[in-house]
């Protein structure tokens, strides 16, 4: 299934690859830092914000099934995921250049660039579904967590210094150049990053994926929930984490409305984040590889839980910081431990149809929440923010402790050290 010792090498190194290029390339365009501020200069409101935010879940749910459907009928899966990053990167490049077209209307560049933007993360909606089932396909499950983390950690390390020329692009550039820069190189890098999905070595599966239609995935979908107690909970277990995951862009808001927050603190902002990705990669790896994703999605939920405290009390830039770092650790805990949790309780045949179910149901209750949020945060200020990142944390937490935990036990799919 997995090929021989040199062809699960390969892949493993292309995986290596993957994240060393894929993070700088993030860090460029990121919507929890570079994109609020870019249509902040331009004037946009909360709302537009929001909208901004809400499209990078709304749009990546909505194409589930469609990306599903594609993904139990690929015979070549890293194929299929090459072209449709390909087709991605190069559309959202093609609109970068045309900015300076549109910059003369500020209305017009926002809500044009938020189209762009949703149908960019349309695309986002092949992520999931074509990664893990590619990741659970190729590479043997000792060997997805640490080694495959140093990529994503060498590429974080990178993306701090990327991270450290943002602010000389931004300075060294009128507007909207210095911006339009800054998202060719990442979307540039992006290109390449899709590119190596071409050349991994991909073996037919012992159980083969069972084939469905977007309307076969759309009538199978209740019944993948209601009969596997396991997956149920763990939705609700991970939707919590995402959920607290979502709302990682209104810390940076928080700091700009707040704190009157730099163009150096972003840049602050940005390799504290990309540092805390390199260290949760190589860490949360090694612990994942050797304990499994039921202990790592425990410890995404403190991690949350503890930055979510932190924000809540804080009353400086500083100390928003190490709220910040909390923060970005637990989303990188939870992203490593969501996709192998996945793993464990899906059936192979059956693994696209149960990575699509999860991210709608997920997806579309983080995005009611950012949409919510927008408004929200107009009224009530962030401490509301802040408090249901902590409340998520918790609820995740017990409900993982007292209810996850004896389905893995009952069904013997994860042995818990």
């Amino acid at each position: 299934m997995y090929g021989s010792v040199k062809d699960v090498r390969h892949n493993l190194f292309l995986f290596v690859v993957d994240g060393i290029v894929y993070m700088p390339a993030m860090t460029l365009i990121s919507i929890t830092t570079i994109i609020p501020y870019f249509l902040e200069q331009l004037g946009a409101s909360t709302f537009h914000i929001a909208i901004a935010v809400a499209m990078t879940f709304i749009c990546s749910f909505i194409s589930q099934p469609f990306f599903g459907s594609i993904a139990s009928r690929s015979h070549k899966l890293h194929i299929t995921n090459g072209k449709i990053l390909l087709l991605q990167r190069t559309v959202f490049l093609a609109f970068i250049l045309c900015i300076p077209l549109l910059v003369r209307s500020q209305n017009l560049l926002i809500w044009t660039f938020l189209a762009f933007w949703g149908l960019f993360n349309l695309f986002v909606g092949s992520y999931n579904i074509f990664y893990t089932s590619l990741l659970l396909k190729i590479l043997p499950p000792d060997k997805r967590g640490a080694i495959r983390g140093m990529g994503f950690a060498i590429g974080a390390a990178l993306g701090v210094g990327v991270a450290a020329l943002i602010p000389v692009l931004l300075s060294s550039f009128s507007f909207p150049y210095n911006y339009m820069l800054i998202f060719i190189i990442g979307s540039v890098l992006l290109i390449i990053d899709g590119i190596l999905f071409f050349f991994m070595r991909e073996f037919d599966e012992s159980e083969p994926r069972i084939p469905m239609s977007v309307g076969e995935y759309f009538k199978e979908m209740p019944s993948t929930v209601r009969d596997n107690p396991a997956f149920r909970t763990m939705i609700i277990t991970c939707t919590f984490l995402v959920i607290a995951n979502s709302l990682l862009s209104y810390y940076t808001l928080y700091a700009i409305r707040i704190f009157h927050a730099s163009e150096t603190d972003l840049a602050t902002l940005s390799a504290l984040a990309v540092i805390s990705v390199s260290v949760g990669y190589v860490a949360f790896g090694f612990i994942l590889d050797r304990k499994g994703p039921k202990t790592t999605s425990i410890i995404a939920a403190c991690l949350i839980i503890t930055a979510g405290f932190l924000a809540l009390t804080t009353r400086s830039l500083s100390f928003l910081f190490i709220a910040w770092i909390f923060a970005n650790l637990g989303s990188t805990c939870s992203g490593v431990t969501i996709t192998l949790l996945l793993g464990d309780v899906s059936p192979p045949s059956k693994v696209p149809l149960h990575v699509g179910v999860y991210t709608v149901i997920s997806l579309a209750i983080s995005s009611a929440v950012v949409l919510i949020f927008g408004p929200v945060l107009e009224y009530f200020g962030f401490t509301i923010l802040f408090a249901s990142v902590l409340v998520c944390g918790a609820l995740s937490l017990l409900i993982n402790i007292f209810v996850l935990r004896k389905y893995l036990l009952q069904n013997n799919i994860h042995k818990i050290n």
